[in-house]
């Protein structure tokens, strides 16, 4: 019995390839992969490992669908991607040859390089059935809202023939200026430009807010967040209103984050970039987070969905970082240095992230 796969054609030897969070490089006898879950999966490729653009396409696996779904693509030599095979005959012709293929020609779907349930080392299965179970469950969890009406809207394509992408397609907003040159000259190669929402944070207030509206907004961005829902986690942490409101929803955000920093170095490249002001920031976001959810939930037992999401979020960050989110650090103490002598010091780099009492902001009323 098939299940769900894809099959990439002619592709050279050694191409980098990957599907959703897993990269590798092909062998020669590689056609493609099977078992593929229900749901959506991002599959791209590279013409070398180290320094190529990135070619890659979303598509759809349905839940229940006789027969299972077979996708094909093949290797454009000129292009140096991979383009939809659209031969009915061809198609036809390796859905009727698929079963020679299956054994050796097609991976198994995975999410890590340890090997799979029933491979060398697996044991009795089990475990490795678990393992893949999991990151099945992850990625699922990464991709929950995505939807063939976002990607469309994002990438400009009418289906999954047409959710491609590329490493150097980016949101107009977030396109480089270079001095001297307009957009057009700028880009080399024609690429497409991603539909993102674009999130002004500099005015999180309704047009025609004065006075004490306008200043709550600029403090609680409750409003922003309604006007462009399920956007960045600036954005999303610097909510109050709103948490009491969508406790559920915030919950679900906090649960996503873990399992993106769970998963985040499967990533060629990371999702996060953890220097100094990546971390701080981030590290940051979530202390003023847990400072609001005390806030605005006066009783100890309201707000529990998203306080159970964020105990969790915090014990990962701890052990995996770790960060300290609580409020105490030390401000002053006495330092020993190595030849014994001791010196005072006072920590200033924290106060920025400090907002309560001397150092919290407060509403000025104007006569």
């Amino acid at each position: 019995m098939t299940t769900p796969a894809i099959l990439l054609l002619d592709l050279p030897p050694t191409t980098l390839c990957g599907i959703d969070l897993l990269s590798f490089t092909t062998s020669p006898r590689f056609r493609g992969i099977k078992d593929l879950p229900p749901g959506f999966h991002f599959v791209f490729t590279g013409a070398t490992p180290s320094l190529s653009i990135r070619h890659g396409f979303w598509f759809h696996i349905p839940a229940h669908s006789h027969p299972a779904p077979l996708l094909v693509r093949k290797w454009d030599a000129r292009r140096e991607e991979l383009v939809p095979e659209t031969d009915d005959a061809a198609l036809l012709r390796w859905r009727a040859n698929l079963g020679a293929l299956w054994k050796e020609g097609l991976a198994p779907y995975r999410q890590s390089a340890a090997p799979a349930a029933g491979g060398q080392g697996a044991g009795d299965g089990h475990g490795g059935e678990r393992e893949l179970g999991e990151e099945v469950r992850d990625w699922g969890g990464l991709t929950s809202h995505v939807t063939p009406a976002l990607l469309s809207r994002i990438t400009g394509g009418s289906d999954d023939a047409h959710w491609t992408l590329t490493s150097a397609s980016c949101a107009k907003q977030d396109r480089d200026e270079i001095p001297g040159l307009s957009g057009e000259e700028s880009v080399l190669v024609e690429e497409k430009e991603l539909g993102f929402l674009k999130v002004d944070l500099t005015r999180t207030w309704r047009e025609g807010a004065v006075g004490r509206e306008r200043t709550e907004g600029a403090m609680d961005r409750s409003w922003a967040l309604e006007e462009v829902w399920k956007r960045i986690l600036g954005l999303v942490f610097t909510c109050k209103r709103a948490v009491v409101e969508k406790e559920g929803w915030f919950a679900g955000v906090v649960a996503l984050l873990r399992t993106q920093l769970k998963r985040c170095e499967d990533v060629e490249g990371g999702l996060f970039e953890f220097s100094d002001e990546g971390g701080t920031l981030l590290k940051r976001l979530l202390k003023a987070f847990k400072r609001t959810l005390d806030e605005v939930f006066e009783n100890a037992d309201d707000g529990m969905k998203v306080k159970e999401e964020v105990e969790e979020l915090e014990a990962f960050v701890k052990a995996e970082y770790g960060w300290n989110l609580s409020d105490s650090y030390v401000r002053r103490g006495m330092l020993e240095l190595e030849d014994g002598e001791r010196v005072e010091m006072e920590m200033n780099e924290l106060e920025g992230e400090d907002e309560r009492g001397e150092y919290a902001p407060v509403i000025v009323e104007l006569d």
